[in-house]
């Protein structure tokens, strides 16, 4: 089962990660819309940070990335790459590249794209390993990124604002004098910039901060800021189904090809991934129609056809008695998390992490409820109150102050780490795998050396001298590495909600997280 880990690159401003609440993910779109003012940018032209400034790759391909374990993806947070609803992970590139990495058992670490941030500039850093955000295929950045195989192809078509019934351009002619707003760092500037230099049409480009992703665009066209936008056509189809009073007009770049981009000399790594995406769409060489396997035709259902799924992802009402910005229980966490002294955020990464927020969750190991306690370990008596939100809650949060109690002559990284691991495998595992790192000659108060050791007692020659026996180690190393990332952006994110957005909130001071769906490997009509 696939690993998922977060990152998110910042410490001011990011509206990108902002949209990152599933709940509110509407709010904000439509909160950065308003507080854009159009009359600041110039009609023309608004200079934008695309500027490539990496222009040589950082050494890593595939057989580093299979040493280390980890895959890193470049992505945007917007409804159709890579977003959380109600806490758990969703997307169609994430859910893509998801299916990548567990092919490889590769854990997958997600690192989401800031306002100022340029991809081809992460991804050449060594930042990330691949972006996968849509990205279409230009000449302008085949110079510095390769490309995988592809795995859509898309048409770029116009966004204009029906005002509930469509009477607006329907040829190129017709966008003569209009202003089309736009990303500078996008293949949409680049359509539209070639369409004006040669001579094919007289419309204004009127260019935007990289903090408006395509959908807010879409948005703000249909609440009359702008005239126009540009969106390919598979993103118009899905933002078409909540977003009213916009039409698609004229086409302005037919059959672009969606990929992956890779480093220029990962040439591993593009190559495994484009025998992937072949097995999942290919262009027939019989009508030169697209081909996709049921797997692809599933993600694109999910996320770009089935509107009432996409509806609900983007339907900020929650079927709780709870409500919350990043879980269904956030505000039952707040005030319990509150007076036991610990972070609400932590609480709900591991709520995340157990049980994917549902309060019927059971394990193979007995652990019932939100929290996943185990019953014999509980102060609750009856076994069936820890099915009860607030009651497995409460208890969660005790063993969690126990345990970061038990260590808190750590520093602070340490502590955590140590005490993630012992709520994931008890007490006696995290003793056994200390005394092994003392043996190895190794710090026992350092999560990274212990961590190692853990690893070790799942081998017959270490663990048949432990005391507590073998060690399910890989799991609680996964288990402590995806809190701790999840828990760092529900942090980011939330801080960042509240100063961006300004929304009012209170705040204070065991399985794997992807996606178990199937893959069909045939590709059907």
């Amino acid at each position: 089962m696939i690993q998922t880990i977060h990152k998110i690159y910042t410490a001011h401003q990011i509206t990108t990660a902002v949209r990152a609440m599933a709940f509110l993910l509407m709010v904000v779109l439509f909160s950065a819309c308003s507080l854009y003012d159009r009359d600041d940018i110039d009609p023309i032209i608004q200079e934008t940070n695309s500027t490539v400034l990496i222009t040589e790759p950082f050494e890593r391909d595939f057989d580093a990335i299979l040493k280390s374990g980890v895959l890193r993806v470049i992505t945007r947070y917007n409804s159709n790459a890579y977003f959380l609803h109600r806490g758990i992970e969703r997307g169609f590139e994430y859910e893509l590249a998801a299916a990548f990495a567990r092919e490889h058992n590769l854990a997958l670490e997600v690192i989401i794209l800031r306002e100022d941030d340029n991809p081809a500039d992460l991804l050449n850093s060594g930042a990330g390993d691949f972006i996968a955000a849509n990205y279409t295929i230009t000449q302008d950045r085949r110079e510095y990124v390769g490309f995988t195989s592809p795995y859509d192809i898309v048409n770029q078509v116009i966004v204009l604002n029906n005002g509930g019934s469509y009477t607006g351009p329907k040829t190129m002619d017709d966008l003569n004098g209009m202003s089309i707003s736009v990303r500078k760092g996008t293949s949409y500037y680049s359509a539209l910039t070639a369409l004006v230099e040669n001579g094919e049409a007289s419309f204004r480009i009127h260019t935007v901060p990289e903090t408006w992703d395509t959908e807010a665009l879409i948005m703000a066209v249909a609440d009359g800021e702008f005239d126009a936008t540009v969106a390919d056509n598979n993103l118009y189809l899905a933002a078409s189904s909540y977003i009213k009073d916009v039409e698609a007009g004229p086409v302005i770049s037919h059959a672009d090809t969606v990929a992956w981009a890779v480093r220029k000399n990962a040439v591993e790594l593009q190559e495994r991934m484009s025998q992937f995406l072949g097995r999942h769409f290919r262009i027939s060489e019989l009508d030169d129609q697209p081909r996709r396997s049921a797997f692809m035709n599933i993600l694109r259902r999910r996320y770009f056809e089935d509107h009432d799924l996409i509806s609900k992802y983007r339907n900020p009402v929650i079927d709780s008695e709870y409500t919350g910005l990043i879980s269904p229980y956030d505000e039952l966490v707040i005030p319990i998390a509150d007076s036991a002294g610990i972070d609400w955020k932590l609480v709900v990464a591991v709520m995340a992490q157990e049980s994917r927020f549902d309060p019927m969750a059971t394990s193979w190991a007995g652990a019932v409820g939100l929290m996943q306690i185990i019953p014999r370990f509980s102060h609750v008596e009856d076994e069936a109150l820890l099915y009860d939100p607030e009651t497995s809650i409460r208890e969660g949060i005790r063993f969690l102050k126990k345990h970061l109690s038990h260590y808190s002559y750590m520093d602070e990284q340490n502590q955590l780490a140590f005490a993630l691991a012992t709520y994931n495998s008890g007490m006696g595992h995290i003793a056994d795998a200390r005394r092994l790192a003392i043996d190895q000659n190794r710090n026992p108060n350092e999560w990274d050396d212990v961590s190692q050791a853990l690893l070790m007692l799942m081998k017959p020659n270490h663990y048949k001298d432990a005391r507590y026996g073998f060690a399910r180690g890989i799991e609680t190393v996964n288990y402590v590495r995806n809190i701790t990332s999840r828990y760092q952006m529900y942090d980011s994110i939330v801080a960042l909600t509240m100063a961006d957005a300004g929304f009012s909130f209170r705040n204070s001071a065991r399985s794997g997280t992807g996606n178990g769906s199937d893959i069909g490997s045939g590709i059907t009509p």
